[in-house]
């Protein structure tokens, strides 16, 4: 069975500052997203993953290239019709639920906000009842609509958040660092949430993260990325498996080991790109085997392909 393709970014290149203090920040980034899949997108602070799901989201604008959701080009100048679309099917998940919630409103304007810009209730009952099935849905009682925020511990109000993405029915969620604001101990319940609620609604999650150990958990396929560009692209078992780019090895050596003897024992690997002449060998993204992606220049292609023999 074919997947279905959902979202197509094709050279993304999100630019900061004037033209004589221009800053790069995402540089010719490609990938396809499908229907039913979550994808992730992994890097150190700074990389640029956060700023690529806010260009999906149309918050960054995108100096080049090309973001286009169901075969609709959705950056730049579009319809009013064509905005609307996007802004029902396409929600956000925001890192910090304290910052992302208004304090003085109660939980049932918060999640109803997207109701009323899009007018997307028939009348008041309906309403209600769509914020109810919303806070249902992840694990709150209705009853604390009438509620405020600072009532709420941390993964409450990220499970407000999310409900307020819920009850637009969205396509497709960009997931910026969900849980990376909540204590350890409530982590595991919100991805669980996630997970259940992509099954339930057949979701499409975009799920920036910069914790490996997660990404692993949740996602099919993931894309990290180094300074504005993706340098590997795989699914996930594979690219545990199988690391092929040295700071995918670097990340992946980062990640900390339960067991004290074998942490001790590790080896972080150390990225360095002055290392590889990429001066003279440019990089190039390639296929080095199917449905693993790697930036590489001649020398490295030879090496990761002899590495997978």
């Amino acid at each position: 069975m074919n997947k279905e393709l959902l979202l197509e970014v094709k050279n993304l290149r999100v630019e900061f500052g004037s033209k004589k203090n221009k800053f790069v920040a995402v540089n010719d980034v490609s990938f396809n997203v499908y229907k039913g899949e979550t994808f992730g997108l992994v890097g150190e602070s700074g990389s640029g993953k956060t700023t690529i799901g806010r260009a999906i989201m149309r918050i960054n604008e995108a100096a080049k290239g090309e973001i286009i959701f169901k075969k609709n080009k959705i950056n730049g100048k579009i319809s009013k019709e064509l905005d609307k679309e996007i802004t029902e099917k396409i929600q956000m998940i925001f890192q910090d639920p304290m910052a992302s919630l208004n304090e003085r409103a109660k939980v049932d304007y918060i999640v109803s906000e997207g109701l009323y810009n899009l007018k997307k209730f028939k009348n008041e009952d309906d309403r209600k009842a769509k914020v109810e099935r919303a806070l249902m849905d992840v694990g709150l009682l209705p009853e604390f609509a009438n509620r405020f925020p600072h009532e709420f511990s941390g993964g409450q109000r990220q499970r407000i958040g999310i409900a307020r993405v819920l009850v637009m029915e969205p396509e497709l969620i960009v997931a910026d660092e969900p849980i990376s604001a909540l204590d350890v101990s409530i982590r595991a319940q919100v991805l669980n949430i996630l997970s259940k609620l992509q099954r339930e609604k057949q979701l499409t999650y975009i799920f920036v993260a910069h914790n490996l150990s997660v990404v692993r958990f949740i996602t099919d396929r993931i894309a990290v990325i180094h300074k504005g560009k993706i340098v590997e692209l795989a699914e996930s078992e594979r690219l545990f498996e199988n690391p092929l780019h040295p700071y995918t090895r670097a990340l992946i050596s980062a990640i900390p080991h339960p067991d004290p003897i074998s942490e001790r024992d590790k080896i972080i690997e150390v990225y360095n790109p002055e290392c590889h002449n990429y001066e003279i060998d440019k990089p190039k993204w390639v296929e080095i085997e199917k449905d693993h992606f790697v930036l590489a220049n001649e020398e490295e292609i030879n090496e990761y392909k002899n590495a997978l023999l």
